[in-house]
């Protein structure tokens, strides 16, 4: 309240006012804030000392103007797909209250599709922003990995975690973005070098750019909802080719695992060691399976990181752009433990991050635009995916779908 009398007061004076001049906004539990305790999603850490200062992109925000109001759930120490966190109960999509919101960002996508604030702040491992955003039908980021500073966050997997926003509207998402850019000199995992705006920019629409549509395991691994989606998308876009093939996008997603839980299962080892019983079931066998993996599986998944980044930036020398659907369903039902794809079970929390976790380990910065199904109640995002340090190209497309009246944000009805 005292941020936004201030906001008050600086417009009635005709002071200059920043470009997020009061938003309201707030922010996954593993973000710091000053005077609250860091939870991230666990009761572990409910004993901790409160944060001492704000994480380095709740100043960024606040500095253009917006005004924080409040921390949001999340899958415990941001390690799953569906936020049903067995501490303080499972985030329910605004749009079906019986259903998932996604995770582990799933407070910040439910925040915004119920209306709640217009933007939100998450975090991007695997798919853990694009996600809830798909599921909740709202509009989110993953940028290039180490574009956004970490500084003031609690981590989960070093190598591969992204921060990023969730937004009500495409334009709140870019300027939110871009009010978060900069280089951090004390944050040795931000790479940024220079500030890339693409608020200014992205209204020039997809003109000239090359679109195509992800086929083989990204069609196999898609329900007929999540098809029409991206066919929508596809046509709006003018996209040629409509069968690209990602290079080894099953290993790539097997690395990525492999990765997440060896990382995870080290950063909460001494966890494991003293306080499993006070960890969430549904996560804490995954991070003693990573815990006790040979560390030659990991380093032997770091190197075909290596091979996998080359043979997909040379897919980039050929696209500005790839579509992609952001989850293989829409919303299933709370407790839902397998769902079947192309004819073949597979274990619904896990499969939530089939079509992201590919595309995370790259770093590639993604747009995940909120698109409506003919003939479902509930949404299902479409990935606009660029290559490395080219999140206007991405913005660029989702401008045009935005235009298009395809992609858009929509009242919760379940929830209001």
């Amino acid at each position: 309240l005292a941020q936004a009398s201030e906001v008050d007061q600086q417009r009635s004076q005709g002071l200059p006012l920043g470009p997020l001049a009061g938003v309201p906004f707030a922010v996954k539990n593993l973000f710091d804030i000053q005077g609250l305790v860091t939870r991230a999603g666990s009761t572990i850490l409910a004993d901790q000392p409160p944060a001492t200062q704000d994480a380095v992109l709740v100043e960024r925000l606040q500095g253009a103007g917006a005004v924080l109001v409040g921390a949001l759930n999340m899958d415990e120490f941001a390690y799953g797909f569906t936020t049903e966190n067995s501490h303080v109960g499972p985030c329910h999509n605004p749009h079906d209250l019986s259903c998932i919101s996604g995770g582990s960002s799933g407070g910040s996508g439910v925040a915004v599709a119920a209306d709640l604030v217009p933007l939100t702040l998450g975090s991007d491992t695997n798919g853990s922003i694009r996600v809830p955003a798909s599921l909740c039908g709202v509009w989110g980021l993953k940028p290039t990995f180490g574009r956004l500073s970490r500084r003031g966050t609690y981590p989960f997997v070093n190598s591969i975690d992204h921060l990023g926003p969730l937004a009500s509207d495409l334009e709140g998402l870019a300027w939110s973005y871009d009010a978060m850019q900069g280089p951090d000199a004390q944050d040795p995992g931000c790479h940024a070098t220079s500030v890339q705006p693409v608020a200014p920019t992205m209204s020039q629409g997809f003109k000239d750019l090359r679109v195509g549509v992800l086929g083989g395991y990204f069609k196999d691994n898609a329900s007929e909802a999540a098809l029409d989606v991206l066919k929508q998308a596809a046509t709006a876009l003018g996209a040629k080719d409509v069968d690209v093939i990602w290079p080894d996008a099953v290993l790539g997603r097997m690395a990525a695992f492999i990765i997440s839980a060896s990382e995870g299962g080290s950063l909460h080892l001494q966890h494991l060691r003293d306080q499993a019983a006070q960890m969430e079931p549904l996560s804490v066998d995954r991070f003693f399976a990573g815990a006790l993996q040979p560390a030659a599986w990991y380093v032997q998944a770091q190197r075909y990181r290596r091979v996998y980044r080359d043979k997909i930036n040379a897919l980039f020398e050929h696209y500005d752009v790839l579509l992609a659907p952001a989850t293989p369903v829409v919303a299933p039902p709370i407790g839902t433990e397998w769902l079947t794809l192309n004819g073949q079970q597979q274990p619904c929390r896990a499969a939530m991050g089939l079509l992201t976790q590919p595309v995370s380990l790259i770093g590639c910065p993604v747009v995940c635009a909120p698109m409506w199904p003919q003939g479902e109640t509930l949404p299902l995002g479409v990935q606009l995916i660029a290559a490395p340090w080219r999140e206007d190209l991405a913005f660029r497309a989702a401008w045009t779908l935005a235009q298009s009246g395809l992609a858009h944000t929509q009242a919760a009805k379940a929830w209001s």
